[in-house]
């Protein structure tokens, strides 16, 4: 159950993560007033894992979603389905490594609420340019491109929490 005050960020993990793996970006966005919550997804069945989700909404109604690479993109894809407050995406997972045609965005114009993508310029699962010409079919989205990172921006995880809280903090 969420605390008083500031905003609220469900958090899902990467398909090789658990909860546990999320706990550093728990800890550092409360350093910034935000509230977050780790969940575990299931990760062989994608609407099993956006129904965490839906259910963990339930107890923290009115909070953002979002997540690492498989976690932000079940968020993405209930935020497709649903109405959120946000969503935050940590090195969504754009396309398969060497298949940047594969494009993983169809769901992407149904998404009605600001979005926040933060990734690293070498992100083997997300082409930069690609990522760039992709946000064009969200109605409200910005990106921060990490230079030198990979599939992961944990270690920029102080300046990442810091403009995920602003950015929830700009949209309440």
């Amino acid at each position: 159950m969420p605390a008083e005050g500031g905003p609220s960020l469900l958090l899902g993990h990467g398909a090789s993560g658990t909860a546990a793996s999320m706990r550093p970006w728990v800890t550092e966005l409360a350093l910034h007033g935000v509230r977050a919550h780790a969940l575990d997804l299931p990760k062989s069945n994608n609407q099993r894992a956006v129904g965490v989700f839906r259910s963990a909404l339930e107890e923290w109604s009115g909070a953002a979603v979002g997540g690492h690479s498989y976690g932000g993109r079940m968020a993405s894809l209930l935020a497709a389905e649903e109405p959120v407050s946000a969503l935050v995406l940590l090195s969504y997972p754009l396309h398969r490594p060497g298949h940047p045609d594969e494009l993983r965005t169809e769901h992407w114009p149904s998404i009605e609420c600001p979005v926040l993508l933060l990734s690293g310029d070498r992100d083997p699962f997300a082409k930069v340019d690609l990522l760039r010409r992709e946000l064009g079919s969200l109605r409200d989205a910005e990106l921060v491109v990490y230079p030198g990172l990979g599939h992961g921006v944990l270690p920029v995880r102080a300046d990442a929490a810091a403009r995920i809280a602003a950015f929830l903090l700009s949209r309440a």
